[in-house]
């Protein structure tokens, strides 16, 4: 047994001091961000924001909008072979979705199959597990990396620099930061493990930065703020799956409850999407997600404007030109207490 004394922090527990600025309008502000991916040598133009790769906000319908706006989505694992034929095949933007699978042998052999009916027109895949620090994900993202040498490789989930470098040694362009921040994940509950997602950001991008490397933090954001502090601390991406949650482009029907209206939205570890895709939870294992309801939102390009607005507002709170200053421009203070809730939460 270990203990390690020093404070890890979330966003929660930090601010962003203001700095000097010379920019004029928040339309000013450049969201774009290019990168060069150290393996697949693929180069990257776009707003480096991922809708995440959970059933409900992975969708088809998702990527067609954010794809038009120059983001990008994680399409869920569980469509079929001919759907996903069909949608890699006629994607223009490559970087506009990526490919998601597990671990398994039938995930890889679909992917296989996928990749040879499209003729390799995938160009961007995540491989997706909740625990990253397995010999056996590590293998397999080498196994993907030396099979298709061509890929840009995102993985994860980790939360760690010493993971963070051997999973870029292993093959992966970008690493997946984060266990157990999730709007709809209990894993920190159910498990007791975990890593604050403001300090887990930091530290995985100092590590992924200092071999070439890129990194994705995925979950804990619920306001634009928390964007702004995970760009500042270092995340070249984000992925959102709350924040996306309960639109039209969202999978699952509009339920109604006391004249308010809702849709559903679950963890892709909870009992709900276990039962729906694996026929139950297993013996052997706990759900480690819920099942919420959450307000129905309508277009999802409204939320849109409101995320990506905050994240221009930041940048001129403290002179950041273009969003690749950000991190440069960030200073974190450490506070109590973040707003004034004295007429409730807004």
């Amino acid at each position: 047994m270990h203990i390690e004394e020093t404070l890890r922090l979330d966003f929660k527990d930090v601010l962003i001091r203001p700095k000097r600025s010379t920019l004029t309008s928040r339309s000013d502000v450049d969201l774009e961000r290019e990168f060069v991916f150290h393996h697949s040598r693929k180069t990257y133009r776009g707003i480096p924001i991922i809708a995440a790769n959970m059933d409900s906000t992975g969708t088809l319908e998702m990527a067609a909008v954010l794809e038009a706006q120059q983001l990008s989505t994680a399409l869920h694992k569980h469509y079929d072979e001919q759907t996903l034929v069909d949608y890699f095949t006629r994607l223009q933007t490559k970087s506009a979705a990526f490919y998601s699978m597990g671990i398994s042998n039938a995930d890889y052999d679909k992917f296989v199959a996928v990749m040879a009916r499209t003729k390799a027109a995938i160009e961007y895949v995540c491989i997706d597990v909740a625990n990253g620090y397995t010999e056996g994900f590590i293998n397999f993202v080498k196994k993907v990396r030396t099979d298709f040498p061509q890929l840009t490789i995102m993985a994860g989930n980790v939360v760690t620099g010493d993971i963070t470098e051997e999973l870029i040694l292993a093959g992966a362009d970008i690493v997946k930061v984060g266990i157990g921040p999730g709007s709809v994940c209990t894993t920190r509950k159910m498990t007791g493990v975990g890593y604050p997602q403001l300090s887990a950001i930091i530290e995985c991008a100092d590590a992924a930065h200092g071999l070439g490397g890129q990194i994705c933090a995925d979950g804990g954001c619920a306001v634009p703020g928390d964007l702004a502090k995970a760009f500042g601390g270092g995340a070249d991406f984000i992925m959102l799956g709350g924040m996306l949650a309960g639109h039209d482009e969202c999978a699952g029907d509009v339920v109604e409850r006391d004249g308010t209206q809702f849709k559903r939205f679950y963890g892709m570890s909870s009992r709900a999407a276990m039962d729906k895709y694996a026929g139950g939870v297993a013996h052997y294992r706990a759900s480690e997600g819920k099942e919420v309801l959450v307000p129905y939102r309508g277009p999802v390009s409204n939320s849109l404007q409101d995320i990506l607005g905050g994240v221009r507002s930041a940048c001129t709170y403290v002179g950041a030109h273009k969003l690749k200053e950000l991190t440069k421009r960030t200073t974190f203070i450490r506070v109590t207490q973040q707003l004034n809730e004295v007429f409730g939460k807004s």
